[in-house]
């Protein structure tokens, strides 16, 4: 579970927030803080995972609060404000999302957050992501939850991405390389314009071809060395 955290002075933005978490599983609400100094008391004495945080509050504001953090979490900006976009990003936020945000903008910036799991120590660090990678996906009207670790590839079909697992096939109005931006980069790596693969699920390279589970992938003549980089 994702611990949380709300800081922002205006009601509305924590029941737009907590309406929103509140239909994804895997968030934990903790609390609701009005301004910076109360959220630095709360902080002082609970952790969290996640910090929703608004920008132009009273007392102290939002990226002043953030640098005062020796170890933040995980910060998610909630603002009405454009401009401070490239300051956010330097103080390492997950995502920057502008007021008023759709539900659709929010999961994408909910799939950023990764947060390891510490409830058993003597797991390994594979273990733990196996537990704790998940994304959700929208397929038509409903929200799949997915691990990531059961993705063998996607693949560009049209105007939709098509999210092929162990398990299941899923399609999904978003482009790959949109897609891409919710997968750990260090694991997904493009093969093809249409094809992007999960180089733990290969099997076997052969010639211009990958081999996933009983998957045959093209490998286009751009991204070859993106392949060669593999074998090194």
């Amino acid at each position: 579970m994702i611990k949380y955290l709300i800081i922002d002075d205006e009601h509305i933005a924590h029941d737009i927030i907590k309406r929103y978490c509140d239909m994804l599983p895997n968030l934990e609400f903790k609390a609701d803080c009005y301004d910076a100094i109360e959220a630095l008391d709360y902080l002082s004495k609970h952790p969290v995972d996640l910090i929703f945080l608004d920008l132009n509050m009273p007392k102290l504001k939002g990226f002043d609060f953030l640098k005062t953090l020796a170890s933040p979490p995980k910060i998610i900006v909630t603002t009405a404000y454009s401009e401070f976009a490239i300051e956010g990003y330097e103080l390492s936020i997950v995502d920057y999302l502008l007021k008023p945000f759709s539900f659709e903008r929010f999961l994408k910036a909910i799939n950023k957050v990764v947060v390891p799991n510490n409830s058993n120590k003597q797991e390994s660090s594979e273990e733990n992501k196996t537990t704790t990678n998940q994304i959700f996906l929208r397929q038509n009207k409903s929200y799949i939850q997915v691990d990531i670790n059961t993705i063998l590839f996607i693949e560009a079909s049209g105007n939709y991405t098509k999210v092929v697992t162990t398990m299941d096939s899923i399609t999904v109005r978003e482009k790959v390389s949109d897609m891409l931006k919710s997968l750990p980069q260090e694991e997904f790596i493009k093969v093809h314009k249409s094809f992007a693969i999960s180089r733990t699920h290969i099997t076997s390279i052969e010639g211009n071809r990958i081999h996933i589970d009983d998957y045959i992938i093209p490998i286009g003549k751009m991204y070859k060395a993106n392949v060669n980089e593999l074998l090194k």
